[in-house]
């Protein structure tokens, strides 16, 4: 990429509870090393969890102005007034996969509801790429904050339980602010008797899985899980192939499921008849089975805490009547009338943070990065191999063939 000349610009998050980046300064010094002639622009931020003067050290200019930038990057979804007409922007627009969740709006952050960027997105002429179709040939994502979703996710989970049930207070991720205090200060934590149920096998889940090697609760079989008492911290990870079964009796295949979700029946309930804590860790389709229905969940009398990492609203896990804020984590959800109400005994102690790895955002920024560095950028400068076009939802104003789907969406 040497002999390129190109002008990257990095946007201000309009999310006030976002601290992400698309870029750490290190990436900016690789880059200027790389491409001589590259010029990189940073919005100033007091909240993005690096500061100004780290990116100016590492060769940016800090400056309001993006106009003269090729691809402008950024994090979660822009706010509609300050997209900038005819521009090429990359960021997670939560446009593709269709359904009634307007989290970042119900959080306070203006401008973004869904069809709205859309719109405004094509009245501006705009061409939207968007992070979270970069795939290879098998549709696995390039990059994506996955695994410290995972990560945070599991520790604020395991925080609710111990607080709502033990009454014990753990710190909050984001005031250690560094996976590896985190790491040590779970090390030192004994956790007490309770059954934990993982939901997933991507990279959600892993991260979660990650977490607990950190912990003295160890993994059992599903088997050991539900037929045998258990007199110790323990946790059981159900797979795909665990939790869904095909309503034909035919051996599961992903991807058959991948390709028909509603042919498939939710099996997850025999296990959770036996769960103290659910972590919802796995990746879900609007047509796939929900983990349980609302009208059996009086069946599971030892479940107390769900933290709900796929946080989708009303969806795979239906007790998730709203996302959650890094300042005010936790709900409370009462199994009688399947309403929100105050902290009580009998209610159901809910996480749904809807930006989790915002809580160790240094961390989950750098390993976002490097993968924006080597599966992006060369690919969006440089020649693409296909990946950054069947990632583009609009191009120059007008909806690509693969998500012309979107144009119904937006004029429902």
């Amino acid at each position: 990429m040497t002999n390129v000349s190109f002008s990257l610009g990095i946007i201000r998050e309009s999310r006030v509870d976002e601290s992400r980046t698309p870029l750490v300064p290190k990436h900016i010094k690789e880059l200027k090393e790389k491409i001589p002639n590259i010029k990189i622009i940073i919005q100033p931020s007091t909240n993005r969890c690096f500061e100004d003067k780290e990116y100016h050290e590492s060769g940016a200019i800090i400056s309001e102005d993006l106009n003269d930038s090729d691809l402008i990057l950024g994090v979660k979804e822009v706010d509609t007034s300050i997209l900038i007409h005819n521009k090429k922007y990359l960021f997670f627009s939560h446009t593709s996969k269709i359904q009634s969740d307007n989290s970042a709006t119900a959080q306070g952050t203006p401008g973004m509801d869904k069809k709205d960027l859309l719109k405004i997105i094509l009245n501006k002429n705009i061409t939207l790429v968007d992070y979270e179709n970069i795939r290879n040939d098998k549709g696995t994502r390039y990059l994506g904050f996955g695994r410290f979703a995972g990560i945070v996710g599991c520790y604020n989970s395991l925080a609710l339980y111990e607080n709502f049930l033990n009454n014990y207070q753990l710190p909050r991720a984001f005031h250690l602010n560094n996976y590896s205090l985190l790491k040590d200060m779970l090390q030192s934590k004994k956790f007490s008797k309770m059954k934990i149920l993982i939901t997933g096998d991507g990279r959600v889940a892993k991260g979660v899985l990650e977490l607990l090697e950190f912990t003295n609760i160890n993994q059992v079989s599903k088997d050991n899980f539900i037929n045998n008492k258990i007199d110790l911290p323990v946790f059981c990870n159900l797979k795909t192939s665990d939790y869904v079964s095909n309503n034909f009796g035919k051996k599961f295949d992903l991807q058959h499921f991948v390709d028909n979700p509603k042919e498939y029946t939710s099996v997850a309930e025999k296990y959770l008849e036996k769960t103290n804590l659910l972590i919802s860790a796995h990746y879900w389709d609007p047509h796939s089975p929900k983990i349980f229905d609302l009208k059996n969940l009086h069946k599971f009398n030892e479940l107390k805490v769900i933290g709900d990492i796929t946080c989708d609203i009303k969806g795979s896990i239906p007790t998730t009547l709203k996302s959650t804020s890094i300042k005010d984590p936790y709900f409370y959800f009462d199994k009688h009338t399947n309403k929100e109400i105050n902290k009580s005994n009998e209610a159901l102690a809910i996480m749904a943070v809807d930006n989790l790895p915002s809580e160790l955002p240094r961390d989950s920024s750098e390993e976002f990065g490097d993968g924006i560095m080597k599966e992006v950028l060369p690919y969006m400068i440089e020649n693409d191999d296909g990946r950054i076009h069947n990632a583009t939802i609009i191009k120059n104003g007008n909806f690509l063939s693969k998500y012309l789907y979107l144009k119904d969406y937006i004029s429902m």
